[in-house]
């Protein structure tokens, strides 16, 4: 028997914030460059940035930056993607979630997770942004650290554990 570890609210922000520079921020330059600049609108949002750091806030709020619909799925559906082959690739991590040890298993038995449950967990994303980001902050206060998207998915964020021969290895 394993001695499971959860993952709690701050291990997996810090992993969510790795994964947006090493995995959405790659890609987002991609789609970017490949829709020719359609994609967002850089020069609106500069525009907004220096009237809401002048204090005309009316001014930012009433300009705001337009977006193409399709390029924006594009990028969506390319993340969703890339994130499920890594989880697959490095069984239940992303790249952020490999550089600090925690994992994404099924909650009940603790193995790799399947496609299914990679893809619901990622949509999972969108009802626990939604509400608040309370689907998010469920973390920090459940004894299992499990978020909405997580109880939807039928998954669990846990601590990667040593192979016992390794620790043999490295206690010597």
């Amino acid at each position: 028997m394993q001695n499971i570890t959860y993952a709690g609210f701050w291990i997996r922000f810090i992993a969510s914030f790795l994964d947006t520079l090493f995995l959405a921020l790659p890609v987002g330059i991609v789609i970017y460059f490949l829709s020719g600049g359609a994609w967002f609108d850089f020069a609106a949002y500069q525009s907004n940035m220096m009237h809401a750091m002048s204090g005309n806030a009316a001014a930012a709020l009433s300009n705001q930056p337009q977006t193409s619909f399709t390029w924006e799925l594009l990028f969506e559906i390319s993340v969703l993607a890339v994130t499920v082959l890594f989880w697959n690739r490095w069984r239940g991590a992303t790249p952020g979630k490999k550089m600090v040890g925690i994992k994404i298993v099924d909650a009940k038995s603790f193995e790799d997770i399947n496609n299914t449950q990679a893809i619901t967990r990622s949509l999972g994303y969108i009802p626990s942004a939604l509400l608040f980001f309370g689907g998010f902050l469920m973390v920090a206060f459940r004894k299992d650290k499990r978020s909405l998207h997580d109880l939807l998915a039928d998954t669990a964020v846990i601590y990667e554990q040593k192979p016992l021969n390794e620790e043999k290895t490295n206690s010597i």
